[in-house]
């Protein structure tokens, strides 16, 4: 049964393709957290695998929001790694070491990247698409990049 939620089909069409890009790149995000949390090494290597496995385990809820967004306005999710590496803006694997600041360096990128790509739907979203609902979720999804990036960024010096 199609969803009657005031917004047109092929509104919804268009933000559900983009709601499916930042799928895939928190899917890609979440793979590469967790890679951080196995592989990370060095002094701080405790502190660095329970705090990322804090963040794999935030993204892993933020993964599950998006595609519950995406049914909610009447469109199936993404969900094999190959759809997710055609639509990710992130890259799969960056040269960085494997001590706790090379692996923050990459995640934070990513979560830069995501912020934007987030600022950037927002307005469309409510303004053009006539989704509101959709775009206060993409606000709340935005804060808690923010937060993320915030404490990634919090152990590097000025």
């Amino acid at each position: 049964m199609k969803a009657r939620i005031g917004i047109t089909e092929k509104n919804t069409d268009l933000v559900a393709n983009e709601l499916a890009k930042l799928l895939a790149d928190e899917f890609v995000l979440y793979t590469k957290t967790r890679n951080a949390h196995w592989n990370v090494t060095g002094d701080n290597f405790h502190a660095m695998h329970i705090f990322f496995e804090n963040q794999y385990k935030q993204l892993d809820e933020l993964i599950d929001s998006v595609a519950e967004r995406m049914r909610k306005i009447g469109h199936f999710a993404p969900a094999t790694i190959k759809t997710y590496l055609e639509l990710t803006h992130l890259t799969e694997y960056s040269e960085r070491t494997n001590d706790g600041l090379g692996f923050l360096k990459d995640l934070l990128n990513d979560h830069e990247s995501i912020i934007d790509f987030l600022r950037g739907n927002i307005t469309p979203f409510a303004e053009q698409y006539k989704d509101y609902g959709t775009s206060d979720f993409l606000t709340s999804l935005l804060e808690t990049h923010e937060e993320m990036a915030w404490m990634m960024r919090s152990y590097f010096r000025e």
